[in-house]
């Protein structure tokens, strides 16, 4: 499976300019099966919980529905962040797969909120860790803050996921986790992580770049720098084999010594 990062500047409060682009970069594309984008693509991340509340949508909105249409025509499964408002009135900070079909295949919610920034503007997430088949691949997946708590990671590797896909808004002076952490991550769960940032400034942000698809060796196979960019990887299964052959850190674990891990 052939991947694509976007890399970009923030385009804050401005859902029709972000749609545009993204049908721009999709047209232009070509050979790519999946498309990822930053934590809150659709709208910008630090804008506050004003303007979160008057442009969050509900997952199968106006937005979802251009981005399927999108993602049918040009044959390209597609991964976006955006401010969701569900059914009853709460706001989360929610990532959406639409399949190369345009059907919705999972809408994921951010369950660790990163400071007052996101506390204020979101409701905390109570997903199970689900794993779903796109392309051949299981994908789990989780937003930015999520992987830098392992726990978040090994779950979903448990429950077999061969891919876990990570808008992020991941923010200077935190470059260690676009630098490192994506790696580990990849390395202890044998499989791949692929981490999608912003780059440039948005308001008193500044972001830190760096998006990467790290392969299950901890080997960063595509990366980017601080510049507005596409970066692509294909996924080798292969790959996902050997690690598995050559690192037991799944097989060795001892999961009973683990429970007040949870008590706690």
């Amino acid at each position: 499976m052939r991947v694509v990062l976007y890399q970009c500047h923030p385009l804050p409060l401005d859902v029709a300019g972000n749609l545009q682009r993204l049908n721009t970069i999709v047209s232009q594309s070509t050979d790519v099966d999946l498309l990822v984008l930053p934590e809150m693509f659709l709208t910008g991340y630090n804008i506050g919980a004003k303007a979160v509340a008057e442009l969050a949508q509900p997952h199968d909105g106006d937005a979802a529905q251009q981005i399927a249409e999108l993602a049918k025509a040009n044959d390209t499964a597609i991964i976006y962040g955006y401010p969701e408002r569900d059914v009853d009135g709460q706001i989360y900070n929610s990532v959406q797969v639409i399949d190369r079909h345009g059907a919705s295949v999972c809408n994921y919610r951010k369950t660790h909120l990163f400071g007052q920034l996101d506390r204020e503007m979101f409701s905390p997430g109570v997903n199970a860790f689900t794993v779903f088949e796109l392309n051949g691949w299981q994908l789990g997946l989780l937003i930015c803050y999520d992987l830098e708590f392992p726990e978040n990671a090994r779950c979903l590797a448990l429950a077999g996921a061969e891919l876990i896909v990570v808008p992020t808004a991941n923010m200077t002076p935190y470059d260690f986790i676009a630098d490192v952490t994506v790696r580990s991550r990849a390395f202890e769960n044998q499989c791949y992580v692929a981490y999608a940032n912003y780059c440039g400034q948005e308001g008193d942000i500044h972001y830190c770049g760096q998006s990467s698809i790290a392969a299950p060796n901890g080997v960063q196979v595509a990366l980017a720098e601080q510049e507005e960019i596409l970066i692509t990887a294909v996924l080798d299964s292969q790959q996902l084999e050997d690690a598995r052959t050559g690192n037991f850190y799944l097989a060795d674990r001892v999961p009973e010594l683990y429970d007040p891990l949870s008590k706690r």
